[in-house]
């Protein structure tokens, strides 16, 4: 099967972590360049579409804590199992010393579902969404005032699956002019817009992990404590895992802690409010 192409890790890890001659906005803009060559590895393989056809006739289909297989064909039956979709912003721009940093938002304690918790802008895709870029640039736009027309989108990772089985797709963009950028926060939404460090969720420093289990499966929630202007952040779960990707595909290499993020079953039919524990 022929495989996209793929961004040269050394390349991107030398662009970010030199001190080369690279202004900022010519540094971002090699850095665009590169993820933009940057494709979300397949599914599966032709052995595995097999492998996906015996697991339906045995009752099942695979995810993972990374993603969702893509192969899977619309199902006419509501009671079968479906995944809801939805698309997140890793919004990325350097800061005065040239480390690239990340939006994120402190949901609000308002909310009835995930409130307080750290996300990345984005939600529920609309009808009317033309594609994952436009759901996560409309959502960021709504909830933290962000115009889409400041950022560039660069790639697309791989789908994420949520604890209530919900497809997220990280969009990546760059903010190349960071002072064009007011923060507006929607009090229904957010309570509160910070940005760290994204290279932090590549480092074992000030990360903690639980496991868990899922129908016999193990895997690894992972937590980061951030402090910001004297106040105490703790990003995990998915918005962690998003972002140990994101940071893995743009430094070209892997955290220095163990992921675990095994495949996981999941029934075909699966009643509503069913979440991985």
């Amino acid at each position: 099967m022929a495989t996209s192409p793929t961004p040269n890790s050394s390349s991107i890890s030398n662009l970010i972590d030199s001190n080369s001659s690279f202004g900022g906005s010519q540094r971002l803009r090699i850095l665009a360049q590169q993820l933009r060559l940057y494709k979300p590895p397949p599914s599966h393989t032709e052995n595995d579409e097999i492998d996906e056809q015996k697991r339906e006739e045995s009752g099942g289909k695979v995810v993972s804590q990374l993603g969702f297989a893509q192969s899977a064909t619309p199902i006419a039956d509501p009671e079968r199992f479906t995944c809801k979709k939805a698309a997140v912003l890793v919004c990325l721009f350097e800061d005065n010393v040239g480390d690239l940093r990340v939006i994120l938002t402190k949901r609000s304690t308002r909310l009835s579902s995930h409130s307080g918790e750290v996300a990345l802008p984005g939600g529920k895709a609309d009808e009317g969404d033309a594609n994952d870029e436009e759901t996560a640039t409309r959502e960021a736009n709504e909830e933290i005032g962000l115009d889409p027309s400041l950022v560039n989108i660069v790639t697309v990772l791989e789908p994420f699956l949520s604890k209530h089985l919900m497809r997220v797709v990280p969009v990546i963009g760059i903010l190349s002019d960071q002072q064009a950028f007011t923060p507006i926060p929607n009090p229904a939404e957010v309570e509160e817009i910070f940005d760290a460090p994204l290279e932090m969720f590549l480092k074992d420093e000030n990360r903690t992990s639980e496991e868990r289990e899922w129908l016999g499966d193990k895997y690894l929630i992972h937590f980061f404590d951030y402090k910001a202007e004297n106040k105490e952040f703790v990003i995990w779960g998915l918005t962690a895992g998003i972002l140990i990707r994101a940071a893995s595909v743009v430094y070209g290499r892997p955290p220095s802690f163990v992921e675990q993020t095994p495949k996981f079953w999941v029934p075909k039919y699966v009643k509503k409010g069913t979440t991985m524990r």
